[in-house]
Formats: C-alpha cells, structure tokens, sequence
C-alpha cells in the first residue's frame, strides 16, 4: 500500500476513524483588557482551537486542551463530531504547563450527540522512540478538523514559549498548524500520546523558512 506518512493508507483511515469521535473544535469568545493612553480598555475577539474528550462523570464531559486555547474566555463552545455546538466552562488550568480541562454539562447535550461521541484512549509517551509514525488531528487555521501525518523527530525537546518559560516537548515533523492547540498526537493504535501545542517564541527563527516543525506536550506529563 503507497505510504506518504510512515502510516499506510488503509492504517492510517483506522486510526483516525478511531479517534474522530473523542475529537472537538472550540472557539474562545474572550475578552482581554489593553492600554489605551494610560487608560485600561476591553477588546473583544474570537479564537479557535482543538480539543480531546478524555473523561466522563456523573455531570460532565472533560475536554482536555491548551491553556492559550482557552485564555480570557467569556464563552467557549465546543463543536462535536455530529456539528453540535455546547457551551463549555473552564474545570481546571495549569497555564505553566500550557494545558486545561473544560467540562460540558451531558445535560446541554442532546442524547444523539451522546451517542457519536466516546472518550480518547491515552498511550504511554515514555515508550516513544525516534521515527516512530504520528498522527495530528485538530482545527487547522479555523476551517475544521484535518488530519496530518510524520515521525517522532525528537524526543524531551525544551523549547521556550511565547511568555519566555521553557517546556519539554515531543518534536515531529506532522504539520501543527494555528488551530491545531489542543488537539492529539496519536500513535498508529490511535492511542493519545501528546497534545499538539503551536504557541511557540520562534522570534530566533525565520518562521517563513521552517518546515516540517512541530511540537506536542508529552501525554505523561
């Protein structure tokens, strides 16, 4: 079988299939304050980004995703794999480690969203080894989830974010692209091994000329 991204075709459609309905996009609809002259002032904007369902219970569904994904919001929503859109609130952040769980009430959805969703299995990201095939899955760019393939290019990478702290991250070479935050690294059993983050201070790059550089959040972390 022709293979473009160390994952034969017929795998790679399993996989995916698999792991489409642990899938979510969400968009902030946030509010940051800015100086204006000396003066504090509000702006309003929306930011959309990527999200996977890891846990139910009694109440609630737990999406975990980036911090950035879900910073400032005044309102998230999470759109299904059905294309229903579900008011979410913020469970819990770690902005240091760049990750957040959001929880949306199984009572705001409808019984047939229920049904096309199920939670993610999670991998073991300290049995990675280099070369090993990956799959990306998130909200590239706003338009929807998309999926892109590579290898495990570098493992325990430390890399600086955007505020200046510094995380250790699994490198590959699968496109991770705006919108992407949040979504999964899976492995080619479909199992999450890392959650895809694109907040990177590439400041001492040239961001025009770099390719096939992408980063994820160990899942073990």
């Amino acid at each position: 079988t022709a293979s473009t991204t160390g994952i034969t075709t017929s795998d790679a459609t399993d996989v995916v299939e698999k792991v489409m309905p642990a899938m979510v996009s969400i968009v902030n609809n946030y509010t940051q304050t800015a100086t204006y002259f000396g003066q504090p002032i509000e702006q309003d904007g929306t930011a959309s980004g990527s999200g996977i369902i890891v846990g139910e219970n009694d109440t609630e569904l737990l999406i975990a995703t980036n911090y950035h994904v879900i910073e400032d919001a005044k309102e998230l929503l999470v759109h299904f794999i059905d294309d229903a859109d579900v008011k979410a609130v913020v469970k819990g952040s770690d902005p240091d480690m760049d990750l957040a769980v959001i929880a949306v009430k199984l009572a705001d959805m409808e019984q047939s969203t229920l049904d096309s969703v199920k939670i993610a299995k999670l991998g073991d990201s300290d049995s990675l080894k280099l070369g090993q095939s990956v799959i990306a899955i998130g909200n590239a760019l706003g338009y929807g989830l998309s999926v892109t393939g590579g290898y495990v290019s570098a493992l325990n990478r430390e890399v600086e974010l955007e505020d200046g702290s510094k995380g250790t991250f699994i490198q590959t070479d699968a496109a991770i692209n705006p919108g992407n935050s949040g979504g999964p690294l899976i492995n080619q059993y479909g199992q999450v091994i890392g959650i895809n983050v694109m907040k990177m201070g590439m400041d001492r790059w040239s961001t025009a000329s770099v390719e096939g550089l992408g980063f994820a959040i160990p899942i073990a972390s």
